[in-house]
């Protein structure tokens, strides 16, 4: 049974709210972290929510998950379509990641296209808005991931 999940957000996702609602919509970073509370306090599901704009924090994050968590859910926003180091933290951990986005990524530029962490993750989730998050910890409350993906690319 799943106990803990870091919920670890990357860079400008403090903005959510104020920056370009008309993309990610009006719910505030601090609006998601309440609903994500509130399903995991029904799941009995302990949420570790956590947002920077620096990358080495969110590795130290990822790393930090792999020890004290059962499954990290990870919007890396920016970070996704540029970070080996994150692809590496990702690859490294031994609990399920779940990549999540706001937006369709696939509906918008091409560079936000290509995902480095998409082939290490267990699954991803994306164009749901803020329903992302709680697909992201339902699928991981379930076991409804890919473990066999991820290990594939892990190993």
């Amino acid at each position: 049974m799943m106990k803990t999940v870091f919920v670890i957000n990357g860079p400008n996702l403090n903005l959510l709210g104020k920056r370009e609602p008309e993309v990610y919509g009006n719910m505030t970073l601090f609006g998601i972290e309440k609903a994500l509370h509130q399903r995991a306090e029904a799941l009995r599901i302990g949420i570790d929510f956590r947002q920077s704009n620096h990358e080495g924090e969110l590795v130290d994050w990822l790393q930090e998950a792999g020890e004290k968590a059962d499954g990290v859910i990870l919007n890396a926003a920016a970070y996704t379509h540029t970070s080996v180091a994150l692809h590496d933290a990702v690859r490294a951990v031994s609990v399920p990641v779940v990549e999540v986005h706001l937006s369709n990524v696939h509906a918008r530029e091409t560079f936000r296209r290509r995902s480095f962490i998409a082939p290490v993750a267990a699954g991803i989730i994306s164009g749901f808005g803020a329903q992302s998050y709680l697909l992201a910890l339902d699928a991981l409350h379930a076991g409804q991931y890919s473990e066999q993906g991820a290990n594939e690319a892990k190993a």
